[in-house]
């Protein structure tokens, strides 16, 4: 066990450390539950009991189950379980997959040109790992003739086929339809196969991110 903050020979404050535990004197509970620092049930006991346990050991004692009755706290070098923990943070980080959800905006009337450009953008963010939700914009006369933009929907749903599926058919909200694809991991990973250089070449070809139309109402 250490001397100073947080051992026998220190000044010691009721309250948690960064990483919300009480160390050895911070613990203030009148009974605890022991472990030893082999992973054995040692027995309930008073906490300067359990300190000198630790002490005797050169170890700490850690409050890890605080809303148990009584807490429970375990004998173990504190650095050490500082320097694993933050290991497994680090690691579990590192597994995690940030999903975003990229926005393309398209008229009824979007010409084959810029159709085309929006699709490639669709289909880099999804071997990128992203979602694509499509929306597809109705202004002024156009809420007429809602087949035109229902025809393209569908065109570039069919254009991204071979990487996606489908997680949320299109509907309509207001003037707005909308459709939300998300990247087939299977479809993909097979895409990726065949086509080693996909997603460089992807990137090239849609560049950055790509920015909203802004329609204004005819």
């Amino acid at each position: 066990m250490k001397s100073g903050p947080g051992g026998p020979g220190g000044n010691f404050k009721d309250k948690k450390r960064g990483d919300g535990l009480r160390v050895n004197r911070d613990i203030r509970a009148p009974q605890i539950r022991v472990i030893d620092d082999n992973g054995q049930m040692i027995g309930v006991m008073a906490v300067p009991e359990a300190l000198r346990i630790a002490e005797d050991r050169g170890l700490d004692l850690i409050e890890i189950v605080p809303n148990a009755t009584p807490p429970t706290c375990k004998i173990m070098d504190y650095g050490k379980y500082k320097y694993e923990k933050k290991k497994q943070d680090a690691a579990t980080r590192k597994k995690q997959v940030i999903v975003t959800i990229k926005e393309i905006q398209m008229r009824p009337r979007t010409d084959q040109h810029d159709f085309e450009t929006k699709m490639r953008h669709a289909r880099r963010f999804l071997l990128e790992g992203d979602k694509v939700k499509i929306n597809m914009r109705f202004l002024g006369r156009e809420m007429a003739h809602q087949e035109f933009g229902i025809q393209l929907m569908r065109k570039a749903m069919e254009f991204v086929a071979d990487l996606s599926m489908i997680e949320s058919q299109p509907k309509m909200e207001g003037k707005q339809m909308f459709t939300l694809i998300a990247p087939d991991p299977v479809k993909v990973k097979d895409y990726l196969k065949a086509h080693p250089d996909a997603v460089k070449k992807a990137q090239a070809a849609a560049p950055g991110d790509l920015k909203a139309e802004k329609d204004e109402e005819e």
